[in-house]
């Protein structure tokens, strides 16, 4: 592999840093609304799931993200448990000087209301880290880029029924809003909103190294440990590529990278709630992973990465 000068990697990032900041008080607005009780844990197919497109859509269009032929709203149909289920993504995008797109994505579905184990008294599966927070970061990184026009076409995906199967994914793929080969990287967010160690992970580097580049040279800026890892078929069951949306990505070999935490005790539960997210490590692990999304942008702009092919034997 050819490896970049890092100092020219980090000239590239530098100016990016100094550019105003994510809008902390969108990031917390948005997963304090969305964790709420009145949402109903967001579960597919539900009212609550409902209520969580009404607001996904209307604050896709405050911070600037256009929908493709009029609408954020695309339903899509999948078989679960014997019955017909549909689900609803939600995309749009923001032009770039390149119709080459980079795919940011975050499924907003979480499980919904069940019977809570006992002695708890709460039924309500919250999803406040899973994954209120990186739709919470997606909307704060759309509106950044808004204010600060890419290179590349941006395209920002609320993936829906990423609980059920990756469903979501897997018909937003099967239905693009753009060819399937103009999407040159996938960046995809779930659960980065709390880690007592202050690391957020970065998956997908062991399948397209090139990519390590951009991660070594923002990594030094962040104020949050940048780590890389959970990507080898030898971690087992601590293996993360096909354990979210990027894997839908990764199968048509579109390069990713996954950003999240290790789990919690609260992952899954009905303990995962707004009161228990880190404030200011969610603040830095979106504006890290904004960082990383600037970088990319301008390193393949300026043709870097042109060839990345998956690593042989990670298909």
């Amino acid at each position: 592999m050819k490896i970049l000068c890092y100092s020219a990697f980090l000239l590239l990032s530098v100016p990016v840093l100094a550019q105003s900041a994510i809008d902390s008080s969108l990031l917390m607005e948005t997963i304090r609304t969305l964790s709420d009780n009145k949402f109903e844990g967001r579960k597919t197919g539900t009212r609550g799931n409902r209520m969580a497109q009404f607001y996904i859509r209307d604050a896709f269009k405050k911070v600037g993200v256009v929908p493709y032929n009029g609408t954020y709203e695309y339903p899509f149909y999948f078989e679960a448990g014997g019955k017909r289920i549909m689900g609803t993504n939600l995309y749009g995008y923001i032009q770039g000087k390149s119709d080459q797109a980079i795919v940011i994505t975050a499924h907003y579905d979480h499980l919904g209301v069940g019977k809570p184990p006992a002695p708890a008294t709460d039924s309500i599966y919250n999803g406040a880290d899973d994954n209120a927070s990186g739709v919470s970061a997606m909307l704060a990184i759309a509106q950044y880029f808004h204010q600060h026009p890419p290179q590349h076409t941006l395209i920002f995906a609320a993936l829906d029924a990423e609980e059920m199967g990756l469903e979501g994914a897997k018909a937003f793929l099967q239905h693009p809003p753009v060819p399937v080969a103009q999407m040159k990287l996938n960046i995809n967010m779930d659960m980065v909103s709390r880690n007592d160690n202050q690391e957020l992970y970065v998956c997908g580097t062991h399948q397209f190294p090139e990519l390590k580049e951009v991660i070594t040279a923002v990594a030094p800026q962040s104020k949050i440990k940048l780590v890389t890892g959970h990507d080898k078929k030898e971690d087992g069951a601590n293996d993360w590529t096909s354990q979210s949306d990027h894997f839908e990505f990764f199968k048509l070999h579109i390069p990713f990278l996954y950003f999240g935490v290790e789990d919690h005790p609260d992952y899954h539960k009905v303990s995962d709630e707004f009161s228990r997210i880190h404030p200011a490590f969610f603040y830095q692990a979106t504006t890290t992973i904004r960082m990383v999304i600037s970088a990319a942008d301008k390193a393949m702009m300026a043709g870097k990465f042109r060839s990345l092919k998956v690593m042989e034997g990670n298909k």
